[in-house]
């Protein structure tokens, strides 16, 4: 249902995110322009605002996009009835709270012809397709993820982290596990994974991973939400013709110790053009390759108890 550009675009869950990148990215955006919000919690001035979805998608059928931008928990079922009401929907990460529910809004979204995008913000960092590249071809000795960040300064009072279905420190982890899928020339898979639990907290708020690569690399990940001062999102790899590092989330690529590629944010502007391509055609973009690492450490995680966690 592809309309003339630009197309109309909801926000459903006007949250940080939906402030911090959603809205500046559409106000700036070639090919949308925001129509209609749907959130019990907060409202944008001058579009019309809602307070659920149902209520936008009966009001305003010419919207025919939405990003869902809610948390994890409730995200399905939102995208359900978009999808079902024939709009274009763009999942915020991780898409869903489980791989389960995402296969299906996928197996929906085919059946009625509408796209569907799970975004993986991260991949779109300045340096990630420099270091896909460079590392193509070449025999890798060793991978280590540092993804550690201060909860509280990023994620202020967001008590649904917290809660079964959160993720977690894997709502950061998550990013750094769609440059690792990305970025890397083969398949790898979890073998070992220590979760640590606050005493009074439903999700982990730290994390140390083991992979197994069948092309015999050492590789391990370290996550945690309890780093202060200097802020680490960063992915070292050793190689037999040199040593590469992706820091600042992947905005940074470093090869031997020298830059290479850097430039300024434009992760969710390469997800809106993304988007739109797939909204022209109708396609799928989904890749669920960074969630099954998720759901592999939850399988395999070893629960260690830590001290409360309180904001």
């Amino acid at each position: 249902m592809a309309a003339a550009r630009p197309w109309k675009i909801g926000i459903v869950g006007v949250g940080k995110i939906a402030r911090d990148q959603h809205l500046p990215t559409i106000a700036v955006s070639p090919h949308f322009e925001l129509a209609a919000t749907a959130s019990r919690f907060a409202n944008i001035g001058g579009v019309d605002s809602f307070e659920g979805i149902e209520a936008l998608l009966q009001a305003r059928p010419d919207i025919s996009c939405l990003a869902i931008c809610t948390p994890p928990q409730v995200r399905y079922a939102i995208a359900r009835q978009a999808i079902m009401a024939g709009r274009h929907v763009m999942l915020e990460k991780p898409p869903g709270a489980t791989i389960s529910e995402v296969e299906d809004l996928v197996g929906l979204a085919r059946t009625t012809g509408v796209a569907l995008q799970a975004t993986w913000h991260s991949r779109y960092a300045h340096g990630v397709a420099a270091a896909r590249d460079w590392l193509a071809g070449k025999t890798i000795r060793k991978l280590r993820i540092i993804w550690k960040e201060d909860v509280r300064r990023w994620h202020p009072g967001q008590e649904w982290l917290w809660q079964a279905g959160g993720q977690g420190i894997f709502d950061p982890g998550i990013n750094a596990l769609s440059v690792l899928t990305a970025i890397y020339p083969r398949r790898v898979h979890l073998t070992s994974a220590t979760l640590f639990f606050p005493e009074n907290r439903e999700t982990p708020i730290a994390a140390d991973l083991a992979f197994f690569d069948p092309g015999g690399a050492e590789m391990a990940a370290e996550f945690d939400f309890r780093q202060e001062g200097p802020q680490s999102w960063d992915i070292h790899v050793e190689t037999d013709e040199g040593s590469m590092t992706l820091s600042q989330g992947g905005a940074v690529l470093s090869i031997d110790g020298q830059v290479v590629a850097s430039g300024p944010d434009r992760e969710y502007a390469g997800l809106y053009a993304r988007f739109a391509e797939l909204v022209a055609t109708g396609a799928i973009d989904v890749d669920l390759a960074p969630m099954l690492h998720v759901a592999d450490a939850f399988t395999l995680g070893r629960r260690i108890n830590v001290a409360p966690f309180h904001y």
